[in-house]
């Protein structure tokens, strides 16, 4: 079984088809320290990798040790690893202006796109919300990265983003449809605004650019051979609770998990074991032998706690090793020291 775990965790890496990978679960397991080791394994093999965190209390900055901002920036010491944070909840206050704009920079959309957009959107519930994923569609379309990485908000969150596509294209869809009905009344009120080149065309015709994309997305999004879900949790109840709603959801929205990263896991000193380490190790032999029985279908990734925290790019690269190397719970120490220089 051990060897068919960590023939997997290589298919990950090497698979030739992927192109979306989450990483995700309950708040403070360690997700980012994860999705960041993750995406520097993949800068091995791929072309290009960038990793994205959609969680509003954006924690990648602090990992790699580098400011990052809205838009991709290339990670310190990487020629193929781009990084950015995005917030999914802004809405389309946040986008690109070039989103709104004509392809030669010019019309009148340019000026009042935003604004009407906004305005109609916020008439469907949950699309105004959902329109900032267009910064993802436009990565999509203009093919720039082999693999995308998502560093995603807790649990809740994280299940909102991933239904977003679906969302879009049947709201988006909604709108188009309505558009005989409210043509002429956007006319006449272009025409009391004073403007006269802008009609509903302009609007439906940017719409109608974005829907194959978002559909492309969500086709993708359920489809295993190019997107998968990695669950990231510790040996307690709490989260291994809320690993199980997530993976369950999971399935609802027909997304692929097989792997389960357990982080955290105490690894007692047989020479030198205090008792608090004892006690912890007993309690998380219990729930990792639950996930065992749980997800026998699963790969689980064993993760120990280290004595200091991961930051920095070559702390980052050293954690990174025993997504593919597993600790060995006789001499759980060599791991910590290769990841202490």
């Amino acid at each position: 079984m051990t060897m068919e775990f960590w023939t997997q965790l290589f298919k990950i890496i090497d698979h030739p088809t992927l192109r979306w990978v989450f990483v995700g679960g309950k708040g403070g397991v360690g997700k980012t320290t994860c999705s960041c080791s993750l995406a520097t394994q993949l800068a091995k093999v791929k072309e290009s990798v960038l990793l994205i965190s959609t969680d509003p209390a954006h924690n990648i900055s602090d990992a790699f040790d580098q400011k990052l901002s809205k838009v991709p920036v290339k990670i310190n010491g990487f020629d193929n690893l781009y990084a950015m944070e995005i917030d999914p909840n802004v809405g389309t206050s946040e986008l690109p202006e070039d989103y709104f704009t004509e392809e030669d920079g010019s019309g009148e959309l340019a000026t009042m796109g935003r604004s009407m957009i906004t305005d109609v959107m916020g008439a469907f519930p949950g699309i105004d919300e959902a329109m900032s994923y267009a910064e993802v569609m436009k990565l999509v379309r203009n093919l720039n990265y082999s693999i995308v990485v998502f560093d995603t908000a807790p649990t809740g969150h994280t299940l909102r983003l991933l239904s977003f596509p679906k969302v879009m294209e049947t709201g988006l869809s909604r709108l188009l449809a309505l558009k005989n009905h409210i043509s002429p009344l956007f006319t006449q009120m272009s025409r009391l605004l004073g403007m006269e080149n802008v009609n509903i065309d302009q609007m439906t015709d940017k719409l109608n650019e974005v829907m194959p994309i978002i559909r492309q997305v969500n086709d993708q999004f359920r489809d295993p051979s190019y997107t998968t879900f990695v669950c990231v949790c510790i040996a307690e109840f709490l989260s291994m609770y809320e690993t199980e709603r997530l993976v369950q959801e999971l399935y609802k929205q027909q997304i692929d998990t097989h792997n389960i990263i357990v982080n955290q896991i105490v690894y007692p000193d047989k020479k030198d074991c205090c008792r608090i380490c004892l006690s912890r190790w007993k309690l998380q032999s219990k729930y990792l032998d639950q996930i065992e029985d749980l997800y026998d279908d699963f790969h689980v990734v064993k993760l120990p706690l280290l004595e200091h925290e991961v930051r920095g790019v070559d702390q980052l690269k050293h954690f990174s090793e025993l997504l593919l190397n597993p600790v060995n719970p006789d001499n759980p120490s060599r791991s910590f020291v290769s990841n202490t220089n």
